[in-house]
């Protein structure tokens, strides 16, 4: 126990540099290491030696890896999702969208079908299945490996049977309309400034949309209204500096917007109704 608290510690010090959650990061390699829960890392951390694979990946985690790369994994609202290179790792930002929609639907019987545009490895579209357990739904993304992890983790979550996944550069040629469509396309503008180990790993196109980081709103701002039934709600998640700039491009053709906040009080979700 002794031994794994000061590898902990240890490994915590010399991730500061260049990582903001140092002690984070060493407990869920820890953790990964140990084949344990991290939970039980904490709570009752095993008497055993530090294996080397510990240290060799706490190396991967200073040249700016993403953890969840190194472990294969991520936790997302209630799941937990198999990611890996080539996929935008899932973050507790956009768990905002799910808590709006699980709001939208209060008292209601919950979306029957739900559409989630850019699905990565299947984030938003599995989490929603995951909490209403008679709605189906379909994840598009324009990359077949994304793609290969959203249906691997559909298969392991047991939701295969629920969801269809489409390799498609957004709605095109979706003709269906959605009780709730979810959304997290790229909105960083190009050549910002992003944390170590963001834009060196994780891809571009999922990341990045134009000069202003508007170009994915542009493109999905005439497909949206086709895409809602009444009474549903279309979640899409913004950076905290462009609800205006996405207000103006996507309230049209009938639907109201208002702004919901991540846990950090910034702006991070764009919510689409009809007036």
């Amino acid at each position: 126990m002794k031994a794994i608290a000061r590898a902990l510690a240890d490994a915590a010090r010399q991730l500061e540099p260049t990582s903001d959650t140092a002690r984070l990061d060493s407990e869920l390699l820890m953790a990964e290491a140990l084949h344990i829960d991290r939970d039980k890392l904490i709570l009752s951390p095993p008497s055993r030696a530090v294996p080397q694979r510990f240290w060799d990946m706490v190396e991967r985690r200073k040249r700016g890896e993403p953890v969840a790369y190194i472990t294969g994994r991520r936790a997302f609202w209630n799941i937990e999702l198999h990611v890996g290179p080539g996929v935008l790792v899932p973050r507790p930002d956009s768990e905002v969208l799910i808590s709006s929609a699980i709001e939208h639907f209060e008292g209601k019987s919950g979306p029957g079908r739900i559409l989630d545009l850019g699905t990565g490895p299947g984030t938003l579209l599995l989490a929603a299945l995951d909490i209403w357990p008679e709605a189906t739904g379909i994840g598009i993304d324009l990359s077949r490996q994304a793609l290969s992890y959203a249906a691997a983790n559909a298969r392991r979550l047991g939701f295969d049977n629920r969801s269809t996944l489409r390799q498609g550069n957004w709605a095109a040629g979706i003709t269906e309309r959605f009780d709730l469509l979810l959304c997290n396309p790229p909105y960083i503008a190009d050549g910002a400034e992003l944390g170590r180990g963001v834009a060196e790993y994780e891809p571009d196109e999922a990341l990045f949309a134009g000069e202003e980081g508007l170009g994915a709103y542009r493109e999905l701002a005439p497909q949206l209204p086709g895409l809602l039934n009444p009474g549903g709600l279309a979640a899409v998640e913004i950076g905290p500096s462009q609800a205006n700039a996405v207000v103006a491009l996507l309230a049209r053709d009938g639907l109201g917007a208002r702004v919901a906040q991540d846990l950090g009080g910034r702006d991070r979700a764009l919510l689409l109704t009809w007036i």
